[in-house]
């Protein structure tokens, strides 16, 4: 009624003269229903009446209070007389609304919320409050976040909510048609925060509270706020947008997987046993003591399997197949004592099937994966990588697979994505040698031969500053690269040692800290043995993160590296919480080209899992579109010396939400991002609709062509003789006519 008085007197005695506008200022918050049903979403209406409706309703639709809580409140609640209902109906100018200032995500009364969910969806509320109170002009009077109290200037937590706030705001204003005029942010600087005192923040200017002046310092968030309006929202940047071009030609377009799947099982062509039909009784065959058939080679068409993964890989249209070999399956104890001739064999049909239908196979020879990492039994008890033996152990595996594979396959990865994060110092340090040990091995005894190339492919995902105007965040996100890309590129690909960074910083962290984290030292034989022990750059990439120095969530806090975790909830998110970040990929291909040069460069795995019941996988072709156009603009425009690219991965029965083939029912499904990834195949990236692929046709080579290349001495041979027989036929036809004729 108050309000209602004032707003009145203005209306009739100031609005003439000063034509401005009154209104009332309203906080809430948003629910939703736990679970769908209609009993839930009553429940949820009625939490938005008792906050919000109790005095919107009166004020926006019809004077009085909202029917959910005149039914749960009856007597308690006044009653309006019609006089008064038709005085404060319509006393507003337009719609001020408070959210996430007074009634802050957690702070509001637990009987509020009718054992509903909380949510912090400002879009949602702005669109209900359009459809209740019949579309009025919203203008958002308080809206803000907090960080915590012991945050300074990069406010990086802060920075991402309000962003999130506004980006919904302006959703609402361009989808959903909701007049939202105006939005204020909470607050201007830091201040006490009621019965939280002083230990959160909400200002856009930071204060110290112990200090005598009491001066305002401007965080991260105001600046980003400042740019924000200067921009008038989030207009595209240009660096964002796709754009049209093609590949090189011969550019490496491939699928890869963890492992292929094996099956050795015996085909029934191989069984040496002769069989009766019982065809009265058992209606099966019985095995007949003591006969025995024809025994026969085995051959790669004994293989089921195999034909099945090649003619779905074929689908696709790729160039290329990425998997990794099984060490501990291979040998089996660690050693060359005892080799699973049968998985070798089967490892030798699969590549040279590949190769018949003009596929690539790209081996790795180790990937850890599982508890074991995938190493044979012997090695894992003993130490695994922190053992320096297992560096010979890895030697003489690596000579077993180029012996046995080596003519099929011409791109070799020696450790495919050594996980950083499981590695201690001394283990990534064998690893290193193991890599270069097998490198060598290559290079000096296979490579005249085979004729073919070897790296180790790493993972690297991108690290972005939380904070872009923050230089303490860019610190931070150097010295995070370096730690998970540098620690095993930078001997390698760069000077031979670990990176500057890497050792700085533990020598600053064992003088302050208990425990002593030590990088061990190469010799200089070691050095030069590592040094340039590649032949390309791989790499796997899959999302990015975002990184500060403020501790602001401990359990996002790393006090080892004192790196902050950063979420940017704008992004969009796999359901297994990957964020979908295509320029990272973009920014991590400069970022090894300014590191290490022109070298070639292979984006080895690329991929996103998606939900049980997304039968259009829209995520994932939104991901292969957009992180291939970013490739394709590193290519273009930042002249990275690209090569290939291979999405992760084949298929969900190897590699469970991550294929492009659903397994259901034992029965292989291509997904849409499947024919999408082979679209941008066939047109090798993304020509205009004017440009022609001026890439020649491959020639398509018959079954028998790699017989004959890998016969070469037995062909001249052949030929040889071939040649000899038609030179005496020739002779023999030439004298017996010069006979004939001296008889005549």
């Amino acid at each position: 009624q108050a309000h209602a008085k004032v707003w009145h007197l203005y209306n009739d005695h100031f609005r003439p003269s000063q034509r401005g506008k009154v209104s009332i200022a309203l906080s809430s918050h948003w629910i939703k229903p736990q679970n769908m049903t209609e009993k839930n979403i009553k429940e949820c209406q009625k939490s938005l009446d008792f906050v919000l409706g109790w005095f919107a309703k009166p004020i926006f639709i019809d004077g009085d209070y909202p029917e959910s809580m005149r039914n749960n409140l009856s007597s308690l609640l006044p009653e309006f007389s019609d006089a008064e209902k038709k005085y404060i109906k319509g006393t507003a100018d337009f719609f001020a609304l408070s959210f996430g200032a007074t009634l802050s995500f957690q702070l509001l009364d637990s009987h509020m919320k009718f054992q509903q969910l909380e949510s912090i969806s400002l879009r949602q509320l702005l669109y209900w409050i359009n459809s209740e109170y019949n579309n009025p002009q919203i203008f958002i009077v308080e809206n803000s976040w907090f960080v915590s109290g012991s945050t300074k200037r990069d406010d990086a937590k802060y920075i991402y909510y309000l962003k999130k706030f506004i980006m919904e705001t302006l959703k609402a204003i361009r989808y959903d048609g909701v007049d939202v005029f105006g939005y204020t942010v909470w607050s201007l600087l830091d201040g006490f925060e009621w019965h939280r005192g002083y230990s959160i923040r909400r200002g856009l200017f930071y204060i110290d509270f112990q200090s005598h002046d009491k001066k305002l310092v401007p965080k991260s968030s105001a600046l980003f706020y400042q740019k924000l309006i200067e921009k008038n929202g989030f207009p595209p940047l240009p660096e964002n947008q796709p754009i049209e071009g093609v590949f090189p030609c011969g550019f490496a377009w491939g699928i890869a997987d963890n492992y292929i799947q094996v099956d050795t099982t015996p085909s029934q062509f191989l069984d040496p046993n002769v069989y009766v039909w019982d065809v009265h009784q058992t209606k099966q065959l019985i095995k007949v003591d003591g006969v025995f058939g024809s025994r026969r080679k085995r051959h790669c068409v004994d293989f089921a399997a195999i034909r099945l993964q090649i003619s779905l890989l074929q689908e696709v249209h790729v160039t290329h197949f990425h998997f990794s070999l099984k060490w501990s399956s291979i040998l089996p104890l660690g050693n060359l004592s005892v080799i699973n001739h049968t998985l070798v064999h089967y490892y030798q049909c699969f590549v040279s099937e590949l190769l018949r239908v003009n596929i690539t196979p790209v081996v790795a020879l180790w990937q850890p994966m599982a508890e074991n990492q995938e190493l044979p039994a012997s090695l894992s008890k003993y130490g695994a990588w922190e053992n320096p033996e297992t560096v010979q152990a890895f030697a003489e595996y690596a000579k077993l697979c180029f012996t046995k594979l080596g003519d099929h396959v011409k791109i070799w990865i020696t450790i495919n994505e050594p996980s950083v994060k499981n590695l201690t110092y001394t283990a990534g340090h064998n690893l290193l040698k193991a890599h270069a040990k097998a490198w060598h091995l290559y290079d000096k005894e296979f490579r005249r031969s085979q004729k073919g190339k070897i790296s180790i492919a790493l993972q690297a995902d991108w690290v972005e500053p939380a904070c872009p105007f923050s230089r303490k965040d860019q610190e931070v996100a150097d010295r995070i690269l370096e730690f998970d890309i540098g620690w095993l590129a930078e001997p390698i690909f760069g000077n031979g040692d670990y990176p500057h960074i890497m050792r700085e910083w533990l020598h600053q962290r064992n003088s302050v800290d208990l425990y002593n984290f030590h990088l061990p030292y190469f010799s200089e034989d070691e050095k030069k043995l590592i040094q340039g022990s590649f032949d390309f750059f791989a790499l796997s990439h899959y999302t990015t993160t975002l990184v500060g120095w403020e501790k602001e969530d401990a359990l996002k806090y790393d006090h080892y590296l004192e790196v902050q975790m950063i979420n940017d909830i704008t992004w969009l998110h796999s359901p297994g919480r990957a964020a979908v970040v295509p320029w990272g990929l973009r920014r991590v291909l400069k970022w090894v080209k300014s590191k290490y040069g022109d070298v070639p460069v292979y984006v080895m795995a690329n991929g996103i899992d998606d939900g049980q019941n997304m039968v259009h996988d829209k995520l994932r072709v939104y991901y292969i579109q957009n992180y291939i156009n970013e490739a394709l603009k590193a290519y273009t425009l930042d002249n990275v010396n690209l090569q290939g690219y291979f999405v992760y991965s084949f298929n969900d029965k190897t590699a469970p939400k991550y294929g492009l083939y659903s397994y259901v029912a034992k029965q292989y499904e291509p997904k849409p991002s499947m024919k999408h990834y082979r679209e941008i195949i066939d047109n090798n990236g993304f020509p205009r609709p004017d440009t022609e692929v001026l890439c020649p046709e491959e020639t398509v080579s018959c079954p028998e062509c790699h017989f004959f290349r890998t016969r070469k001495s037995l062909l001249a041979f052949v030929a040889f003789i071939f040649v000899a027989f038609i030179v005496t036929l020739f002779l023999i036809n030439y004298y017996s006519r010069r006979v004939r004729r001296q008889y005549k």
